[in-house]
């Protein structure tokens, strides 16, 4: 027999539908049945069990999050408590990673984007299904969302009104898997494609920054890219002594060179602080100097 991977059966959420996913993209879960059932017998016998069973041990290969008690999380630096997708991701996702990516779990650029996709993509995930609210407000949300994976993945349940069969809840569970598939698919190709070589632009503009002035707080990109989103992180990851406050890079549309003030943060709309003298009025041809 084939492996086979448990999981509840009647209604489903994205976090059983993506760890399925993952389990299946693994050597050795691969093209591994699917059995959903809420039987302690029925599951007792299976090789993998996610989202039910009340344990959580990875060397039995039980990954639920239900338990009382369970506080895991993914560590390093994380603080959100995993779903079952998250306890998969965290066990099985750097081999997930490297498959999809086309290298080893132990390349470097393997690690970068397993990290990035927690952050980016998997975390939102692990947060939705165990009720965490994004913003620590004790009010009611502005407004309610739902495009979102997690309540795409619930409007493949049966209505209420509708055929609720065991048939009919399979089937629409069959489709979570392969949408969360489809999406987290799609996001490994684009932080392994787009962002990954970005994140690599940036960091030599970076390291090359006393080149461009003596500051070192000043870094210019040859070859313009998305940079906002590798900055903050690279400068942690540099140990820079200073922050950097402004970044200069030419406008392809117009060809013409641009500078760009930091902001103090990530999503701020403030300022590290205003161009140096040195700089203001400065010609496109002397930005180049």
């Amino acid at each position: 027999m084939g492996k086979r991977i448990g999981t509840h059966s009647g209604s489903f959420h994205c976090d059983e539908a993506l760890g399925c996913y993952l389990l299946r993209r693994t050597k050795e879960f691969a093209g591994a049945e699917i059995v959903r059932s809420r039987d302690p017998e029925v599951l007792r016998d299976l090789d993998v069990v996610i989202d039910v069973g009340g344990v959580y041990d990875a060397d039995s290969r039980r990954f639920d999050h239900h338990q009382r008690g369970f506080d895991e999380t993914f560590g390093l630096g994380f603080s959100t408590k995993l779903s079952s997708a998250g306890l998969v991701y965290k066990h099985y996702g750097r081999e997930v990673v490297a498959s999809v990516m086309g290298l080893l779990p132990s390349h470097a650029d393997t690690e970068t984007v397993y990290l990035k996709l927690y952050r980016s993509f998997m975390e939102a995930l692990d947060a939705i299904d165990n009720g965490i609210n994004q913003f620590d407000v004790d009010q009611p949300p502005r407004y309610v969302s739902s495009t979102d994976l997690s309540s795409r993945v619930g409007a493949l349940n049966p209505r209420w009104n509708g055929d609720a069969s065991a048939a009919a809840t399979d089937a629409g569970f069959a489709k979570a898997v392969e949408l969360t598939g489809h999406e987290f698919e799609e996001a490994v190709d684009y932080y392994s494609k787009a962002w990954l070589p970005a994140r690599g632009i940036v960091q030599a503009a970076i390291q090359q920054r006393l080149e461009v002035d003596s500051s070192g707080e000043i870094f210019r990109l040859d070859t313009y890219c998305p940079w906002k989103d590798h900055l903050y992180e690279l400068e942690h990851e540099l140990e820079l002594p200073s922050p950097l406050k402004f970044c200069v890079y030419q406008d392809e549309r117009e060809r013409k060179w641009r500078v760009q003030a930091v902001s103090v943060s990530a999503g701020s709309f403030q300022n590290r602080r205003s161009l140096p003298a040195a700089w203001r009025g400065l010609r496109d041809a002397e930005l180049l100097e």
